[in-house]
C-alpha cells in the first residue's frame, strides 16, 4: 500500500483511480450474511451499553467512585465497548467481514432526525442565522489553512484535497465527499477517515471539560463543539456530555455545516476539472450534482422538527411528553449504536501507515479549528437563549 509520505512522488497514472467511484468503492461486492452479524453485534454492544449505563452507578452507590459513575454518561460507555469489541475482532481476524455491518452514518443520521424531533422550530430558525454565519467563517478559514499548511508540507493536492474536507466541514461524510469530487485513491480516503477519529475521540470528553472549566454558557458551549468536532456522530457524544441544551445547539451548527458539503464538493469538482487535471471534455457541474451531494439527513431533521412543533401545539400535554419520551428513547438507541460503531471502525493500521505530515497537518488545522471556533461561538452566540 502507498503511504501518504510517498503520494507527492505518485505519477499522474497511479493518482487516478480505475473509475468515478474507485475512491470509496469497496474491493469486492458485500457478503449479506457477514453484514447481518455486523450489524447483529452493534445491537448486542448497544444493550451491554445502557445495561452498564443503568448499572454501573448502582454497583458503585457508597463507594469513592460513586460521583465518578454517576457523571459518565453512555456515549462513554458506547465508545469504550467498541473499541473493546475492535480489539477482540481484530485479534481473531474477523472485523474486515463484520466491517459492513458498522453503519455509523445511518446511525447517526437517523439518530439526529429524531432529536429534530425535540427541537422547537422557534430554537431551530433563531439559531439558523449564527450558526450560517459561523459556519462559513469557519470552513473557509480551516480549509483555506489546512489547504496552505499541507501544501507547505509537500502533501498532493488530492489528499490535501480531503484533509481540508474533513477537518474544516464533518469528517469522514466530507472526506467522502471530496474523494468523490477529486478522484482520490481508496488509501487516502483511509489516511483522511483515520485521522477524522483519532482526533474526534479524545475531542468528545477534552471539549465538554473545557466548556466547564471556561464557564462557558450552554448555547456558547454548543457552538463551540458542533463548529469544532469534526464528525457528526463525535459532535452528538459531546454535546451529550455537555447537557441537553448544548446539544441541540451543537446539533443546529454542526447540521449547519453538513448542509454545505455539496457546495464545497462541487467547487473541488470544477476546480480539480478545470484546473488540476485540465480536462477539456470535463462538464461543469451543476444544479443536479449539487443536489446529489447534499446531505439529505438534513431535510429529515429540519422536517422533524417542524412535525414536533405542530405537534406540541396541537396535541394534549399528556399525549406530546408520551410521544416525546417515544423520540427521545429511540434517538438514544441510534446514538448508542453509532457511537458503539465508532468504537469497531477506529483503525489504528490506516494512521500508521499515513505517516508524520498528514497528521501534522490535521493536528495544526484542528488547533486553529478549536482557536476559531471558539472566538466565533463566543461572538455569536453570547447573548443566546436555549
Amino acid at each position: 500500500m502507498t503511504t501518504a509520505e510517498e503520494s507527492p512522488g505518485t505519477t499522474a497514472a497511479e493518482e487516478t483511480p480505475r473509475n468515478e467511484t474507485d475512491a470509496v468503492a469497496p474491493a469486492a461486492p458485500p457478503n449479506l450474511a457477514w453484514i447481518g452479524v455486523g450489524i447483529v453485534l452493534v445491537v448486542v454492544l448497544g444493550y451491554a451499553t445502557k445495561y452498564l449505563d443503568k448499572n454501573v452507578p448502582v454497583w458503585l452507590a457508597g463507594t469513592g467512585l460513586a460521583r465518578i459513575s454517576k457523571s459518565v454518561e453512555y456515549p462513554i460507555y458506547a465508545i469504550a465497548i467498541g473499541l473493546l469489541g475492535n480489539l477482540v475482532l481484530t485479534v481473531t481476524g474477523v472485523r474486515d467481514r463484520l466491517a459492513g455491518g458498522f453503519r455509523t452514518e445511518f446511525f447517526i443520521k437517523t439518530g439526529l432526525v429524531l432529536l429534530g424531533a425535540s427541537i422547537n422550530l422557534s430554537l431551530l430558525v433563531t439559531a439558523a442565522g449564527p450558526a450560517i454565519l459561523q459556519a462559513l467563517l469557519l470552513i473557509s478559514g480551516v480549509f483555506l489553512f489546512t489547504w496552505w499548511f499541507a501544501g507547505k508540507l509537500g502533501l498532493e493536492e488530492k489528499l490535501r484535497a480531503l484533509l481540508a474536507s474533513a477537518v474544516s466541514i464533518c469528517g469522514v461524510s466530507a472526506a467522502i465527499a471530496a474523494a468523490g469530487a477529486v478522484r482520490a485513491r481508496r488509501e487516502q480516503l483511509a489516511y483522511a477517515a483515520s485521522l477524522v477519529i483519532v482526533f474526534a475521540l479524545p475531542s468528545i470528553f477534552l471539549l465538554p471539560y473545557l466548556a466547564d472549566v471556561l464557564g462557558l454558557s450552554d448555547a456558547v458551549a454548543g457552538a463551540w463543539i458542533g463548529g469544532n468536532i469534526d464528525t457528526t456522530a463525535a459532535v452528538t457524544a459531546a454535546g451529550a456530555l455537555a447537557g441537553e441544551s448544548a446539544l441541540k445547539v451543537a446539533t443546529i451548527v454542526k447540521v449547519t455545516q453538513n448542509a454545505l458539503i455539496g457546495f464545497v464538493a462541487i467547487a473541488l469538482t470544477a476546480y480539480f476539472a478545470f484546473k488540476v487535471e485540465r480536462s477539456e471534455s470535463a462538464q461543469r457541474p451543476g444544479a443536479i450534482e449539487l443536489w446529489r451531494r447534499f446531505p439529505k439527513f438534513v431535510l429529515g431533521f429540519v422536517a422533524a422538527s417542524i412535525i414536533g412543533t405542530w405537534y406540541a401545539k396541537t396535541a394534549a400535554a399528556a399525549d406530546n411528553t408520551a410521544a416525546q419520551a417515544v423520540a427521545t428513547n429511540l434517538r438514544t438507541w441510534f446514538l448508542i449504536f453509532a457511537f458503539v460503531s465508532i468504537g469497531l471502525e477506529f483503525r489504528v493500521r490506516s494512521l500508521r501507515e499515513a505517516g508524520w505530515r498528514p497528521v501534522a497537518v490535521f493536528a495544526g488545522a484542528t488547533v486553529v479549528n478549536i482557536v476559531l471556533a471558539l472566538a466565533l461561538a463566543s461572538l455569536l452566540f453570547a447573548n443566546f437563549t436555549v
